[in-house]
């Protein structure tokens, strides 16, 4: 099998780290892998796979060495300025940040729902956010299966997905310091309040989930709503999701149908208190789903409880397993 060359940018950061980590698990067929940062960052140096690595500075030039594939894990400036620069030599980004994900000319994938979208990238492919993720697995099952009609998303988002400084904010207010990243105590608390506020009430990230949805499903017009919180839990999102179907079904038939999806594992039982768990989730791929039971204010509704590794499967492992498709569909 061909040998691969790959870059990846903002490795310093939570989600870079992860895409190291990630990369070692899943040894892709790739010769030469190299890490890239900031100037402050540039110069950190680790262990991957056995051997000591240095990190370099990122710069306009850093892509002149030809490579296969970059993901790209540093905000969405970085992204903006560099991630065509990269395209434009040859290399295919895969990106982490929100920069490029509605843009019509840009595949918003995740590989269990829509990999075959990879194929129509023009150099770039968007992560969607990792609340969307791990959402979107086993909706698009009950989707094909019984028509969505209506979603109503409500999320307890791990301080992680802040970053560093949302994990130093809640060790922060464990230790009766203020905060610093978000605006008001996450330890003891819960925030509604996850990115900027719109003027239509709505913040960024309740748009990001609304909007990122309608594209993976290929429903631009399904109705959709969100709130989403931050909740003192360092690892791992959890997400109630309410679902109103166009078609009737059996409740047995839809857990089947879950069970049976690629990326789902369905625990629930909770007569022996057994449901998705945040501390369970935290280092696994799967988006597990749970408290599956009819919604008894419609016709023809579920409610179920999902939850995955915001920081592995919600940007780190979705961003590897995209770069394992592109090279699966280029031996083919």
């Amino acid at each position: 099998m061909k040998e691969y060359k790959l870059a990846v940018v903002g490795a310093t950061g939570l989600v870079g780290r992860k895409v190291i980590e990630i990369l070692e698990e899943y040894n892709l067929p790739i010769s030469q892998v190299d890490f890239f940062a900031s100037r402050r960052s540039a110069g950190t140096e680790f262990f991957f796979k056995g051997k000591q690595c240095i990190v370099k500075e990122l710069k306009e030039s850093s892509f002149d060495d030809k490579y296969d594939f970059a993901i790209f894990s540093a905000g969405s400036d970085i992204s903006k300025k560099f991630a065509p620069i990269a395209a434009s030599k040859g290399c295919v980004v895969v990106d982490n940040s929100s920069a490029f994900r509605m843009d019509e000319n840009v595949p918003l994938v995740v590989p269990e729902v829509n990999s075959e979208e990879i194929l129509n990238n023009k150099g770039i492919i968007s992560n969607p956010n990792c609340s969307t993720i791990q959402a979107v697995i086993p909706l698009k099952a009950l989707d094909e299966k019984y028509k969505i009609k209506r979603i109503v998303y409500s999320t307890y988002q791990a301080v992680s997905g802040a970053g560093h400084e949302g994990v130093t904010d809640l060790e922060r207010g464990m230790n009766g310091e203020d905060p610093v990243k978000f605006p008001h105590p996450i330890f003891n608390n819960c925030l509604p309040h996850i990115d900027t506020f719109m003027e239509n009430g709505y913040t960024r990230e309740e748009e990001k989930m609304i909007n990122e949805t309608r594209k993976i499903l290929k429903r631009p017009d399904l109705r959709i709503t969100a709130t989403t919180v931050r909740v003192p839990v360092v690892n791992s999102h959890s997400e109630s999701i309410n679902v109103e179907f166009e078609n009737e079904f059996d409740l047995n038939e839809l857990i089947d149908v879950l069970k049976s999806t690629n990326g789902v594992i369905v625990e629930d039982d909770p007569q022996n208190n057994i449901y998705p768990l945040a501390i369970n989730a935290t280092g696994h791929d799967e988006s597990f789903v749970g408290r599956i039971r009819r919604d008894f204010s419609v016709d023809s509704g579920i409610n179920f409880w999902c939850v995955a590794d915001n920081i592995r499967k919600g940007a780190a492992s979705n961003a590897v397993q995209i770069v394992q498709k592109l090279i699966e569909f280029d031996n083919k």
